[in-house]
């Protein structure tokens, strides 16, 4: 029987120009003060082959920082080694303001990006992405603005995240340049976007997919790991895990990295974004690329999540 595998080569990264590795390292966690520390986590993810690295200006307040905290502390790495940039495609997101929430006008779209060009120290986002959608922005003005940014050189391309598929049409029907990606979460035990024409919609126009929470928000291997925010396993989170792991000892790796290969063997390529903040853990990602599946494998892994068979 013919088994789905993976290549850990590089791809285009949509029609940006823009070539990426097949997983990515997330920085939502990425926190702290020691320098020294942080950049061993970036070079972790770069060691690994990790070149897409995804930071928010959001990422900070969730680990009781200031705002913009994980670009500022990402910045500091930059700043102390300059030659690591060269060695990555720098995403970032915006167009969340507290107590907002949601803000994607003209004027703070700018500011935004202007924003975290400063704390990040560069002079250019590679990838600029929509982190949520406003309602209360005409995605006209939205992509006359995010189109305005890149002809001045400040982000070199357009993504969109948590978005669904008609709100990200209606942007990309107002745009002159190619929307490059869009960001779901997807796991297996977030299954939505297989049904509800997120993927689809990205294989129909050749959108890059980064797939947040590969891991199910580290419910897949312990939950949440800050303080007082894990919660016991459910039922459907243990049969997930179950198998996960069953299929894992069969190439001698952990859940991650099935989770991990389960959602990279979906022929719309998502790119896992990798959360772990552990460089042991960050190289141990690579594993992913051991694993296989023939179809039944990995649609039993979604029949378990789903707790039901499919039609």
């Amino acid at each position: 029987m013919t088994e789905i595998t993976l290549s850990p080569k590089s791809r285009p990264l949509g029609k940006s120009g823009l070539s990426v590795s097949p997983m990515a390292w997330g920085m939502w966690r990425f926190a702290g003060t020691d320098v020294r520390a942080a950049r061993e986590r970036v070079e972790a993810a770069l060691d690994a082959g990790m070149t897409l690295l995804d930071t928010a200006d959001i990422y900070g307040p969730d680990n009781d920082e200031p705002f913009g905290a994980s670009e500022l502390l990402l910045g500091k790495v930059l700043a102390e080694a300059p030659a690591l940039r060269d060695r990555m495609v720098l995403a970032s997101k915006g167009g969340i303001r507290m107590g907002v929430p949601y803000d994607s006008s003209p004027a703070y779209l700018v500011e935004a990006v202007d924003a975290s060009l400063t704390r990040l120290g560069v002079e250019r986002i590679d990838l600029w992405q929509i982190h949520r959608p406003d309602m209360l922005a005409h995605p006209a003005e939205t992509a006359r603005t995010l189109e305005g940014l890149v002809k001045a050189g400040k982000i070199g391309a357009i993504g969109v995240s948590n978005h669904t598929p008609a709100q990200t049409a209606a942007l990309a029907a107002h745009m002159s340049l190619p929307l490059a990606s869009i960001q779901p979460e997807f796991s297996p035990l977030a299954t939505a976007p297989l049904f509800d024409g997120v993927l689809d919609q990205a294989m129909a126009n050749d959108y890059a997919v980064l797939a947040w929470s590969p891991l199910g928000q580290g419910r897949l291997v312990g939950g949440d790991p800050r303080p007082g925010r894990g919660k016991p396993d459910d039922a459907r989170t243990t049969a997930v895990k179950a198998l996960l792991k069953a299929h894992g000892e069969r190439f001698g790796v952990g859940v991650s990295a099935v989770a991990y290969a389960w959602v990279m063997a979906h022929p719309a390529r998502p790119i896992p974004i990798v959360g772990t903040q552990t460089p042991a853990r960050i190289a141990e990602a690579a594993e992913a690329f051991k694993v296989s599946f023939t179809r039944a494998e990995w649609y039993a892994i979604l029949v378990g999540s789903l707790g039901e068979n499919l039609p």
